[in-house]
């Protein structure tokens, strides 16, 4: 069971096309629940994504990092300071 199905559920209004909604009916008795999924899908999707990318912005921070300590940086022959 998803962290969503635990959660009481709320209506809400949604603008959606009328011709896709006739025709999505044909292939769905329950829009509702075929549309909960969806969207369910969707934000694991987003979450595991942006997981994704912050652990990818961490190993470049590492990696920047590591680098800098090895060799330094440019502007360290050029600083003012």
């Amino acid at each position: 069971m998803s962290t969503f199905e635990s959660i009481a559920k709320k209506p809400v209004n949604l603008s959606l096309s009328e011709a896709l909604v006739k025709e999505s009916r044909a292939y769905c008795g329950n829009l509702s629940a075929k549309v909960e999924e969806m969207l369910q899908a969707y934000v694991v999707s987003e979450r595991q994504s942006r997981q994704q990318h912050r652990e990818q912005a961490q190993r470049t921070v590492a990696d920047w990092n590591a680098l800098h300590d090895v060799a330094g940086s440019y502007a360290d022959d050029h600083s003012t300071l």
